[in-house]
């Protein structure tokens, strides 16, 4: 989930506008929550086909199982996008930002493209449809619950952080019950965080409407679902996923 700056305080709980909606005001909310899906959908696809070319072509197998530090570079970047993006984002244009932003699913795509090395068609097949139905799943819960989910905001951020801790010390104990654990739990974590993340990005619209902060809130919005997304994704493959080897 990417840490980005909000123009609400950090105590602040998710709320609507106070007084009666307006039906300008929902159809605004819908426009702007269209356009953030469309972009981590847009991102997503264009992540898969990335992924899936450089895959099929052989330049994934010659770089990350040959030497060199490409690969290296290719682990790295989009992580250095994330953290550029998000430490950035009140400075950059909205153009910057969207171009940020395809730049960042495209190296994901190219980081990803392992999962194909890995993982049989099928398998990555399977669990991205899962992924796709469980994500749909909770995103409508985050957008249509009255229950205000921000107060699992820490315990979740908490939780993901022990979670990456977890996987640290993992790669030095090489455990397969620990690494099957840690994929239950990361698919709990960003199943918890999708829901959240939706109606985070829901209440958002009533801060930034009409402003020159509202196309930045949506690419924004848009990266954070796309994280979700894609943790979700390689932890249902890791537990579910028919390894090539």
């Amino acid at each position: 989930m990417a840490n980005w700056s909000d123009p609400r305080s950090s105590g602040a709980t998710f709320a609507t506008p106070t007084g009666a909606r307006t039906e300008a005001y929902d159809a605004g909310l819908r426009s702007y929550m269209l356009s953030v899906y469309n972009y981590m959908t847009s991102g997503i696809l264009l992540t898969g086909i990335v992924a899936l070319v450089f895959a099929t072509s052989g330049y994934a197998a010659q770089v990350f199982l040959g030497g060199g530090i490409l690969k290296y570079i290719i682990m790295l970047a989009p992580l250095a996008f994330v953290f550029g993006m998000s430490m950035g984002q009140g400075r950059m244009s909205f153009s910057t930002l969207q171009a940020m932003f395809w730049g960042f699913a495209v190296t994901m795509g190219l980081s990803l493209s392992t999962v194909f090395l890995q993982y049989s068609g099928t398998a990555v097949a399977q669990s991205f449809f899962a992924t796709a139905a469980a994500f749909g799943g909770l995103s409508l819960y985050g957008y249509t619950t009255k229950r205000d989910l921000s107060t699992f905001g820490t315990f979740l951020i908490m939780g993901l952080v022990g979670l990456i801790v977890a996987s640290l010390l993992n790669l030095f104990f090489q455990s397969s019950v620990m690494a099957l654990v840690i994929s239950i739990v990361g698919v709990l974590l960003f199943a918890g965080l999708t829901a959240y993340d939706t109606q985070r990005t829901k209440s958002m619209y009533a801060y930034v409407a009409g402003t020159a902060d509202e196309g930045r809130t949506v690419i924004m919005s848009a990266l954070s679902l796309y994280l979700d997304f894609i943790n979700m994704f390689l932890f249902i493959l890791r537990i579910f996923g028919s390894s090539r080897n």
